[in-house]
């Protein structure tokens, strides 16, 4: 099993309505998300100063091909539709790689 620990900003604007979408995530993708190994996972809202708000996502991947599983996601039409309406929430964090939406966090504590 592996951790993941991802970050991303929600435009001001739109938190209500992340927080909308996320209390009634569509079973589809809910059990696509697990169909591709992600287990115990979490997203979490702060706002980190007045106006800007961050996301911590966490999940647990049990999968043996990490990357065959997102390339599964993502070929998803509802997983498209669903990402159609939550990215205009979003904006990636400064620091992320041009290929990263949800930027990965480094672990750096782990206690078992």
């Amino acid at each position: 099993m592996t951790r993941y620990g991802v970050v991303l900003e929600v435009r001001r604007e739109k938190v209500e309505e992340y927080r909308r979408l996320h209390a009634a995530v569509w079973p589809g993708v809910l059990a696509l998300i697990t169909e591709c190994n992600i287990h115990n996972y979490s997203i979490f809202l702060r706002e980190t100063e007045p106006g800007r708000y961050y996301l911590f996502g966490y999940f647990e991947y049990t999968g043996p091909d990490y990357k065959a599983d997102m390339m599964k996601m993502a070929a998803c039409s509802e997983m498209q539709r669903w990402w159609e309406a939550c990215v205009p929430c979003q904006l990636p964090v400064p620091t992320a790689l041009d290929n990263e939406w949800w930027a990965q966090m480094e672990e750096v504590f782990h206690l078992q």
